[in-house]
């Protein structure tokens, strides 16, 4: 399945994008880049210009879903059987970080542009598909109310450790696994306090349902329907 329904194959986008990923710090997110890119592996121009017929935007929405991909391939020959899912999470956004890592400044620059408000659908449509791909490949398969609010908190988690960790020059990450694993703590934390106010809601009486019902088998309804009644 291919990101750009047109007939090109994932491969040979993915090609494209390693190949301009070393030219990406020199000449950004550009149709410059990726004909220099194109030229290193062989392609030709015209080529890799149907590959990314919308310029830009398809080369970055690629990029981000190249580097999904990495991730849930990571994932899937990880053995995460007998895991707890905060660690699987963790797991997820590590793998996606590894493969990012020796391209930090065409993380920048994408986030840069993605930033811009013309691209912000995009920017959040490219965060909502990662942390999808990491619930559903850690086997979270959920579908209550959990569902989106679960995104909605794992999203503010990716985007805040991309941000740090674009920044961090500790030896082998260490601070970034360290923020990583502070945030999706703080995640699971609320889910937790979710979980557990829902359930209270259902065990609880709605008092105001209660003194409904016994109007209503007391005087037939019409104090439901502002009626007075006389006793």
């Amino acid at each position: 399945m291919t990101d750009v329904d047109d007939g090109i194959d994932t491969a040979l986008r993915d090609r494209l994008i390693v190949a301009t990923l070393a030219h990406t710090p020199f000449d950004g997110w550009s149709q410059a880049a990726l004909r220099a890119g194109a030229r290193d592996i062989d392609i030709a121009e015209d080529v890799a210009q149907a590959a990314f017929p919308h310029g830009t935007r398809d080369v970055i929405r690629h990029f981000s879903r190249w580097a999904d991909r990495c991730m849930v391939a990571g994932l899937e020959a990880a053995d995460l059987e007998d895991m707890r899912i905060r660690d699987r999470v963790a797991i997820a956004g590590e793998l996606r970080l590894q493969a990012l890592e020796p391209h930090k400044e065409a993380v920048r620059r994408s986030l840069s542009w993605l930033a811009m408000p013309q691209n912000a659908v995009l920017g959040a449509r490219l965060l909502y598909r990662t942390v999808d791909d990491i619930w559903y490949a850690v086997g979270d398969r959920s579908a209550d109310f959990s569902f989106y609010t679960k995104r909605g908190l794992l999203a503010g988690v990716v985007g805040s450790t991309a941000l740090f960790w674009l920044d961090d020059d500790s030896e082998g990450g260490t601070e970034t696994s360290d923020f990583l694993d502070r945030r999706i703590a703080d995640v699971m934390r609320i889910s937790s306090v979710r979980r557990r106010t829902e359930d209270l809601k259902m065990k609880t009486p709605n008092p105001l349902r209660i003194l409904r019902d016994v109007a209503r088998k007391r005087y037939g309804g019409q104090a439901l329907r502002g009626g007075s009644h006389s006793g």
